[in-house]
């Protein structure tokens, strides 16, 4: 077999099929010849077998079907009446088929022997007058079928002596053809029985190796073999409150049976990638030659298994994804050419297994996005304001091309432009449990990133507890767990931070969101005294939804199960935290939460690449060019760490004035206040006046408290300051975790701070 052997294979199973099934229906022709349904099965498997060898490239079996297709074409339009001749020659094409199907399987290729003898009377037969001088028996010259080919392969007889026992045979002899040629003296008795011995093993080739199976036995196994998992883990469960070594042994052997017999049955629902694959060379070519353009695709790991649902759910997602590296992303081939590439665009399919998931990666050369359209297109129909579209990440950026009906394409044709695609792509995966990632290189193209489970029947999930009910984590989408202490869940410990009035977690450098289950579930209001309040400590559950990963603080972590996903009923079809409900040990139903729906309720998906895009620093006071981040209205101010004493929260009723300047009496000494909204935007007016200020205390020389809005993080900045933002009081502007901020100029600041500066207090 060449590298296409498994397409071979599966050409084979169905010949073998379509053959055994046309020998029946020939056969029942015979008794009924009338019969339009069986003319018309009969012309259809022929059909098959000719339109699937012509794309194999076995030109002798297209030959031969071909002639028989215009024969049955004439007996299906009734434009020529049945008969004996006619029934001979086509059981006679049956066995032709067969043979070559065998040849085939055994060499890898059609073999020497040709029917034109075959194709000459199915050709005559074609008209009527020519049938009278057939006899009604009479059977087309063969090549003695296997037997015969394999003596000749052996060099034991020749072509010749073949078509001596075939001519015997048509003139009545009813002998075998290796009794006609050992009584002929072509070949020994000998050569004949071992001949036939070795006929009879490979008739145990794939057509006996395979079964063919329907779709909804499949699924009732899989649905069996689920209750089976669901029923073991009762049993288990159960069994941990006897003590009894020979029960627990027991036990053991049938939890390693289940779980071979679960693998096995999922097993039989597998399929490569590659039957999805297969169809994208043909549309890269028909997209390409519709758009003038030149394309070309590399699969690499084709052979990737998956569950025949999750394939079927990823087809037409996929083919969107194809179609539109082709549209987009692969230039014209002169503008390639201008750019320094091959005038043939290359479309690259990876697919591997990695973590217990698929994952899919489909790549261009071409120019990649055009992220500054992206913006544009994004202020012009208001989801961004100007102002966030000049802050916003390159990452932050791209997300927009999931958002429905959004699209950078100039005119609408009949491939793109209409907006609608790659939201329904997002929204397809999310729901099978996978996560989608996009990016782009300007110049050098885009990648798209498919990550799927393997399965939805059964997974591994991470059961935890929330109040008295209990709720499963799919593992997929589990990263780590970090457990908190008291303090540090609330608030008191550097791990947990206040950002933006949100808390987050300080892990190993990077920070992330949190959330708390308690909280998700009491606004969903999902489930009626499941939700309480915040526990004061817990584990934090580091999920992955995409390429953003936030954490789920919980109350109580159980076990790693494996769990049967049950689909939810209409009653709960509304509420989004939950994909699916499974049933425990103890017949309890524990619901499964669904990890994007979770991401969405806490804002990380929204929240673009805040988090990711720049590295936070160490936390405060591990040394280095540090930044105390501050917010004021929807703006941000940085101020350098070095320059900064303390954070202080005052009372507003300890603010007085004098001197014409608003100030505090902060320990032994009388300090200054500037309000920082007022010092960058004097147009801006007194905003409501606050019950506490929370002032930033500034070290020498200023000595002066900055009354800010709310201290947002502190990070490593090495970037340089840009001098767009230059103003009275700004020395510039920096990129912090995506966004433009302003870098205050400490020496601006008033110089009334200075009359003030360490005056007794009375």
């Amino acid at each position: 077999m060449d590298e296409s052997s498994d397409i071979v294979e599966e050409f084979l199973v169905e010949g073998y099929e379509i053959v055994d099934a046309l020998d029946a229906d020939l056969l029942a022709l015979e008794r009924d010849p009338g019969d339009p349904v069986l003319l018309a099965s009969v012309f259809r498997r022929v059909h098959s077998i000719k339109g699937a060898c012509g794309f194999l490239g076995y030109s002798e079996l297209e030959r031969v079907t071909h002639a028989g297709e215009s024969l049955l074409s004439l007996l299906r339009d009734r434009t020529l009446p049945w008969s004996p001749p006619i029934a001979s020659a086509l059981l006679a094409l049956a066995d032709a088929m067969r043979l070559l199907l065998t040849t085939i399987e055994e060499t890898g290729a059609e073999g020497a022997p040709r029917h034109d003898d075959l194709i000459a009377t199915l050709s005559r037969l074609q008209d009527p007058g020519e049938q009278a001088a057939l006899p009604a028996q009479s059977q087309p010259a063969a090549d003695g079928g296997l037997l015969g080919q394999m003596l000749v392969q052996r060099g034991l007889i020749n072509i010749d002596d073949i078509k001596f026992a075939a001519h015997e045979q048509q003139l009545g002899d009813p002998r075998h053809l290796g009794e006609i040629l050992v009584e002929g003296g072509r070949v020994s008795s000998g050569d004949i029985v071992t001949a036939l011995q070795d006929q009879e093993a490979h008739r145990s080739g794939l057509a006996d190796a395979s079964v063919r199976i329907d779709v909804e036995v499949l699924d009732r196994l899989v649905n069996l073999a689920s209750e089976l998992v669901l029923a073991r883990n009762q049993v288990l469960q159960d069994a941990e409150m006897v003590a009894d070594t020979r029960l627990t042994r027991t036990l053991g052997r049938l939890d390693v049976i289940t779980t071979e017999l679960q693998e096995a049955v999922l097993g039989t629902r597998m399929q490569p990638v590659g039957t999805v694959w297969s169809r994208f060379p043909r549309i890269v070519r028909d997209v390409a030659k519709a758009c003038g353009k030149q394309a070309q695709v590399e699969m690499v790991g084709a052979e990737t298994e998956v569950d025949r649902t999750i394939l079927e759910a990823i087809r037409d997602p996929l083919t969107h994804v194809v179609r539109n590296a082709v549209d987009h992303g692969i230039e014209l081939p002169d503008a390639r050419l201008t750019a320094g590439k091959p005038p043939e665009g290359r479309l690259l399919l990876h697919a591997w297994h990695e973590g217990g998931q698929v994952h899919l990666e489909i790549s261009d050369d071409g120019a990649g996005i055009d992220v500054d359209a992206i913006r544009r297109t994004a202020v012009r129909r208001g989801l961004l304001d100007p102002q966030e579209a000049a802050s916003a990440g390159e990452r932050e950026l791209l997300q927009l091309v999931f958002t429905p009906g959004f699209s950078t394409a100039r005119e609408v044709t009949n491939l793109s432009g209409r907006g609608v695609g790659m939201d329904v792509v997002r929204t397809n995966v999310e729901r099978i449990g996978g996560a989608v990632e996009l990016s782009s290189e300007r110049g050098r193209g885009t990648t798209l990133k498919v990550r799927v489970p393997l399965t939805l029947a059964i997974i591994p999930g991470l059961v935890v507890a929330q109040g008295a009910e209990r709720f499963v984590l799919p593992q997929a989408s589990l990263a780590e767990l970090v457990r908190l202490g008291p303090a540090a869940a609330r608030g008191g410990s550097a791990a947990v931070e206040q950002v933006a009035g949100a808390p987050v977690l300080r892990l190993r450098g990077r920070l992330l969101p949190l959330a708390f289950l308690a909280d998700l579930l009491m606004d969903s209001d999902a489930i009626a005294g499941a939700a309480g309040p915040a526990q004061a400590a817990g584990t934090v559950a580091v999920l992955c939804a995409g390429d953003r990963r936030f954490g789920v603080v919980v109350g109580e972590v159980r076990d790693v199960e494996e769990i049967v996903v049950k689909p939810l009923g209409a009653g709960l079809s509304d509420v989004q935290l939950f994909s699916g409900a499974t049933i425990m040990g103890d017949g309890r139903v524990a619901l499964i939460l669904d990890v994007s729906a979770l991401a969405q309720r806490t804002g990380v998906l929204a929240a673009g690449a805040a988090w990711d895009d720049v590295d936070p620093g160490p936390a405060p006071g591990e040394g280095g060019d540090e930044l105390l981040i501050l917010g004021y209205a929807d703006r941000r101010l940085a101020v350098p760490l070095a320059g900064v004493a303390r954070l202080e929260e005052l009372p507003a009723a300890a603010c007085e004035h004098a001197g014409g300047q608003e100030v505090v009496r902060y320990r032994d000494e009388i300090l200054p206040l500037v309000r920082v909204r007022e010092l960058l935007d004097p147009l801006a007016g007194h905003a409501p006046a606050p019950e506490t200020l929370l002032v930033v205390v500034l070290t020498e020389p200023w000595r002066t408290g900055l009354v800010v809005d709310e201290v947002v993080d502190v990070v490593r900045l090495r970037a340089s300051v840009h001098p767009q933002g230059r103003r009275p009081g700004v020395l510039g502007s920096v990129v912090v975790q995506g966004r433009v901020t302003d870098l205050l100029d400490l020496d601006a600041l008033p110089d009334g701070r200075q009359a003030l500066t360490s005056l007794p207090v009375g």
